[in-house]
């Protein structure tokens, strides 16, 4: 999942996309309300995490913005404005959820893994697919309860795989989704996460198979064909 974080407090923005790193995903920053707006437009992400006191343009400028262009990526109000107006009016400008500073970093990662359940169309934070589970809160896998060993940029490739579950996700949508415009991931390093998840999931029933010239998609091999 592909993150885009305006802030303008330096150490807080390093630490919020340390944090989001670690966990998986993919994280743009931004430090003013002009380069989010403009990067919004270029991106495409699952979920913005907004400041409003912003140098260039105020953050609620920006959500209008994103709206007005019909910009369907979560957003999360992350501020030190927290009088009641101020939520009413970030709300009814489209903001998904609205979170003021100081906040508890579980409850900030809680809200995050709700926001981005609901872009994914999902009411559980448990999905099944074959044999394997995932559950969503805590970013795992299981197959028969026990956790599968994944590393973190594969991890990622076979989240965005899951949620996709029978449906082909080109290159460049799994491209965008583990990488932000700083990185660069290339067809040949796809291929070797691809190889990796194949021999991971050959024990539990799941394959990753490809779809020439398009992209990728999971199926349960256990009933193919």
């Amino acid at each position: 999942m592909r993150i885009l974080l305006v802030e303008d407090n330096q150490a807080l923005a390093e630490g919020l996309s340390t944090l989001l790193r670690g966990s998986g995903y993919a994280v743009d920053v931004v430090a003013d309300g002009a380069s989010a707006e403009a990067v919004a437009v270029a991106e495409t992400y699952d979920l913005v995490i907004l400041d409003l006191n912003l140098p260039e343009m105020d953050g609620l400028d920006v959500l209008r913005s994103m709206r007005s262009r019909q910009n369907r990526a979560a957003v999360m109000i992350l501020t030190a404005r927290g009088a009641p107006e101020e939520r009413v009016r970030g709300l009814d400008l489209g903001a998904d959820d609205y979170m003021i500073k100081p906040f508890d970093i579980s409850e900030f990662e809680a809200r995050i893994r709700m926001l981005l359940r609901r872009q994914a169309g999902l009411r559980s934070s448990v999905v099944q697919f074959g044999g394997v589970t995932l559950d969503l809160t805590s970013r795992t896998f299981t197959s028969a309860g026990v956790p599968l060993d994944i590393p973190a940029r594969e991890l990622a490739l076979l989240e965005l795989l899951f949620l996709r579950a029978g449906k082909v996700v080109s290159k460049d949508a799994i491209v965008g989704s583990l990488t932000g415009f700083d990185e660069d991931l290339s067809a040949n390093a796809i291929e070797q996460y691809v190889s990796r998840l194949r021999r991971r999931l050959a024990p539990h029933g799941l394959t990753v198979r490809t779809a020439r010239g398009i992209g990728y998609y999971l199926e349960n091999s256990a009933t193919a064909g």
